[in-house]
């Protein structure tokens, strides 16, 4: 599956089961298209090959709202600036002159829409997993697993972002309340134990190809990456020593490659989609900027500076904000984007040790400092100062990558935040699209 790519033959049957708004209150129009299968056709007796297109489709969706997600988050949490020709991106998401954010707009409601695609799609998954007898149940069981771990990895997405999200969402046309961050944490590691022990029915391997989890494409490998979303959720919730469970069975080496880990994977083939966090050095009207507290709060030396940014040729301006370099994290517009990777694990697990164990936690930041080129950390070992010195490495290394603002939202530090023009706010959340109408 090295070079299997997400195609528009493989994305064709999945248009028809996207959800086209942002409502859950969705209905499917009845249609018949004899050259495309129907949805109450894949409900019904869904063949092999039906099946394995929506997991083409389900995965092909993690990648949605990926770079709005990203780069809205980034600007409330000044790691960056686009630089566009939407006055919002400027405006709205650094509350200039006392405004708000407004639960209509792209910003709020794009992400959303966008996970949910994804788990609907999910959901139509499992359903048709249910009704069809093409498969036996070990190959059933490895379906389920893939289906219901996407499903957990999307609302922990939803909760960075909103804080909050609906769980019960398999019947469109009744969904459950909206939950708050403790109850969809609680819910996604329930969710991630379920499809745990569905993989391990499963066989040895899958029935379907996966894109973009190479070494994480057979029940057992993928039951790392089932346990490395797990670790993520309990750290999140404040459950270390469960945390630190799920991170021994995950895929962890703390003495191993700091890139190695599942990815979304871009092409330019018909049908399927580009990074859209790339952008060409030096290229005016649509840019991401980095926030100069990024350059100027780092410490000398620190290579992934080097790595992620570059000195614009001309530094640039827009509404009265600025910027001297310009990102450089993706070489292309088909670079790959890392969904968790050891890196993440390794900071997670430092993260887990605080304050218990601060011996093993200052192992784990000293990991990724010598990795960066920084030498071993000698500050205090309070739960203050780690905490801090986790912040950091985790800012340095996640820019861009959609963790500084639930970071510093967890740790109640949003306000540390700077204020680059006068009358500007901090913003640390996004407010649940208006449709909902909670």
């Amino acid at each position: 599956m090295k070079n299997f790519k997400f195609t528009k033959n493989y994305i064709t049957i999945i248009t028809l089961l996207i959800v086209t708004t942002i409502s859950l209150s969705c209905t499917f129009d009845e249609e018949f298209d004899p050259n495309r299968p129907s949805l109450e056709g894949i409900l019904t007796d869904a063949s092999v090959n039906q099946l394995n297109n929506l997991v083409v489709g389900v995965e092909s969706g993690m990648r949605s709202g990926i770079s709005g997600q990203t780069v809205h988050s980034g600007t409330m949490a000044r790691e960056l600036y686009v630089f566009d020709a939407d006055p919002r991106n400027t405006g709205d998401l650094l509350g200039a002159n006392g405004a708000t954010l407004d639960n209509n707009s792209f910003y709020s409601s794009s992400v959303w829409a966008a996970k949910y695609r994804t788990i609907k799609n999910a959901n139509i998954l499992l359903e048709a997993i249910a009704n069809t007898t093409s498969i036996d149940a070990q190959d059933a069981s490895g379906y389920k697993g893939f289906a219901q771990t996407v499903i957990a990895h999307q609302l922990l997405m939803l909760v960075k972002s909103y804080g909050r999200a609906r769980v019960d969402v398999s019947d469109p046309t009744s969904p459950g309340p909206i939950l708050q961050e403790s109850e969809v944490l609680s819910s996604i590691s329930s969710i991630l134990d379920q499809a745990l022990s569905d993989l391990s029915g499963a066989g040895s391997s899958f029935a379907f190809p996966l894109a973009g989890f190479s070494g994480f494409d057979s029940p057992s490998t993928f039951s790392k990456f089932n346990r490395a979303v797990k670790s993520a959720a309990l750290v999140y919730s404040g459950d270390k020593s469960g945390a630190l469970s799920a991170l021994g069975a995950s895929y962890l080496d703390l003495n191993g490659d700091l890139t190695i880990g599942p990815k979304h994977v871009y092409s330019l083939s018909s049908g399927d989609q580009a990074n859209g966090l790339y952008k060409i050095v030096d290229n005016n009207g649509d840019q991401i900027i980095v926030h100069n507290s990024f350059i100027t709060d780092a410490e000398s030396g620190d290579s992934r500076v080097s790595n992620k940014t570059i000195i614009r040729s001309d530094p640039t301006t827009q509404d009265g904000l600025n910027g001297t370099h310009q990102t450089k994290l993706y070489a292309s517009n088909i670079s790959s984007i890392d969904i968790i990777r050891n890196e993440e694990l390794v900071l997670l697990y430092a993260e887990a040790n605080i304050p218990a164990n601060s011996s093993e936690a200052v192992k784990a930041l000293n990991i990724v400092r010598n990795a960066a080129g920084l030498s071993a950390y000698s500050g205090s070992t309070s739960e203050s100062a780690l905490v801090d010195e986790l912040l950091k490495q985790r800012r340095y290394s996640f820019w861009c990558e959609n963790h500084r603002m639930y970071d510093l939202r967890r740790f109640n530090k949003s306000s540390s935040l700077p204020i680059d023009r006068s009358g500007d706010q901090i913003f640390n959340i996004f407010p649940v699209p208006l449709t909902e109408n909670e």
